[in-house]
């Protein structure tokens, strides 16, 4: 067993079962021993799994467009009710930032194309894992002046843009399963040397009331399913601290109707190592590989859309569209990008067979949902909206 593995153990020892959102949170986030905190990248080709920012810096280049035009909005918005000096100071607020990459990608394009905007940045970098706080400044090279807050939380008070790529899948949540004997949680315990699943009453009340407001009934005995108290303790977290600007989410998920329906009856779960689930979601019969060597491998559940809407406007915020990744980058003319004459040098090949990667379906542009917010914004028209309700 890993030190990880040995310490869990131990936790189990001395307090009894642990529920599986504890596991998953020591399992991603345990500052020596986690997943996460034991490398500054686990992305790309070399890493576990792969995410939009490593299809090249196009990604953020889009994503500089918009936040550019949302600078300009603010200005606007804010130098009709005072008197300000200009320009206006621009929270830009990436949550799960890792080393920055991605948010080093919005700084380049900027730079290059918008020079206002630029200067107007004020950066904030989110990230739980020390060893990808530390490797932050070098990844954003030229760009570290306009570093002004790098945390494991958010800023208190943010007028701008908050932004997250692939954050509310990867925070700990509840599983729970339907029994004959009505609804459980997923707990685990330590027996015999090995950790095993065991079912038990609900942690918080939190989670059956979830489930009713989602309008989920699991269906029959053995269904499963999983409650992310996390994801909307963040989105209302987030919320509380944007005082003015958007908020947008950039995930893969699901309306409650389709989360809770027949489709994932056995739950969205899963576990990456190299690219390869070395273990489908929960069913029952946990499997070995991941469950006994925890911190070895990237755990995530689908986000329940409907959940984390409901999060954020119950704080103020108005949804202003919610639309497939494709979309939303077709908006900002990511479409335009491929259409455009390319010559057929290696690297303009690579470059166009990866930017099919973000918008074609069964693709990042398909499987990846966008939400976008605003907090008293009025209802703007931006451009990565234009396809506003496109959602599959």
């Amino acid at each position: 067993m890993n030190p990880l593995g040995e310490l869990i153990a131990g936790r189990i020892h001395a307090n009894g079962p642990i529920s599986f959102a504890e596991f998953m949170d020591i399992s991603l986030y345990h500052p020596e021993y986690g997943y996460y905190a034991r490398a500054a990248q686990r992305t790309g080709r070399a890493g576990d799994f792969f995410t939009s920012v490593d299809v090249g810096p196009v990604f953020g280049e889009l994503l500089a467009k918009q936040f550019g035009d949302m600078f300009r909005l603010l200005t606007n918005l804010q130098s009709a009710i005072s008197d300000l000096q200009f320009p206006i100071p621009f929270d830009l607020v990436e949550a799960g930032a890792g080393n920055g990459r991605l948010s080093r990608d919005i700084l380049d394009a900027a730079q290059r194309t918008d020079p206002d905007f630029y200067s107007a940045i004020r950066l904030a970098l989110v990230e739980r894992s020390p060893a990808a706080r530390a490797a932050q400044t070098a990844t954003l090279d030229g760009h570290a002046a306009h570093l002004h807050h790098r945390s494991a939380a958010l800023p208190e008070h943010i007028h701008g843009v908050i932004f997250a790529n692939e954050l509310l899948d990867a925070l700990p949540t509840h599983a729970v399963a339907m029994t004959e004997n009505g609804l459980r949680e997923v707990f685990f315990d330590y027996r015999d040397g090995r950790f095993v699943e065991y079912l038990d009453e609900l942690t918080t009340p939190r989670i059956a009331e979830y489930l009713s407001r989602a309008g989920a009934s699991l269906g029959r005995g053995g269904w499963r399913a999983e409650v992310n108290l996390a994801a909307e303790d963040w989105m209302m977290a987030a919320a509380r601290a944007l005082k003015q600007g958007f908020l947008i989410i950039i995930d893969y998920g699901h309306e409650e109707s389709e989360l809770y329906g027949a489709s994932h009856a056995a739950g969205t779960l899963a576990t990456f190592r190299r690219h390869v689930s070395p273990a489908a979601p929960i069913s029952g019969a946990v499997p070995a590989g991941w469950l006994q060597e925890p911190g070895t491998c990237d755990m995530t559940a689908h986000v329940d859309l409907s959940a984390v809407r409901r999060a954020a406007e119950r704080e103020g915020l108005n949804l202003i569209a919610r639309l497939d990744q494709t979309y939303f980058l077709m908006g900002l003319g990511l479409d335009e990008i491929m259409a455009s004459p390319q010559g057929f040098e290696t690297g303009a090949l690579k470059r166009r067979l990866a930017l099919k990667t973000l918008l074609l379906p069964g693709g990042l542009g398909s499987t990846h949902k966008v939400l976008v917010f605003g907090k008293d914004v009025g209802s703007p028209a931006l451009k990565c909206c234009s396809y506003r309700t496109r959602l599959t």
